[in-house]
């Protein structure tokens, strides 16, 4: 088995723990289910957030929204790169698989979106 990165990032409407916790568990559950991700396979996780969310963890998505317990979960601040994009989540996820790389299915969402158009899925604007 290789390791695997899947990459993923979203912005949420605001510096709310709810709208962190929201808009994390949904990013995870698409990165979840678009590569068919078991947390036994998962060797770690790394989140990032812009400066502008400290309301809450988003590993508390993980934990909580889908049970990751026993997946070693980190989070960061992202460099304050002056003009970059705001009320931003950016995740990482180290996988255990035999998949190649060209198969790994990453997830951009909301205004993420922006940031990897190629990997960017259009979803509706709503709750984020």
């Amino acid at each position: 088995m290789t390791a695997r990165g899947i990459r993923g990032a979203t912005s949420v409407a605001s510096n709310d723990a709810r709208a962190i916790y929201d808009g994390t568990l949904e990013l995870l559950c698409l990165m979840r289910d678009r590569n068919g991700l078991r947390p036994e396979d998962v060797a770690y996780v790394l989140f990032t957030v812009t400066p502008d969310l400290d309301a809450a963890f988003p590993a508390d998505a993980a934990r909580a929204g889908l049970g990751w317990e026993d997946v070693p979960l980190l989070c960061a601040r992202e460099i304050p790169v002056p003009g970059a994009l705001g009320l931003c989540v950016r995740v990482l996820i180290v996988w255990n698989t035999d998949r190649p790389q060209s198969e790994v299915r990453h997830v951009f969402l909301r205004g993420a979106r922006s940031l990897r158009p190629a990997w960017a899925l259009d979803l509706p604007e709503s709750g984020g």
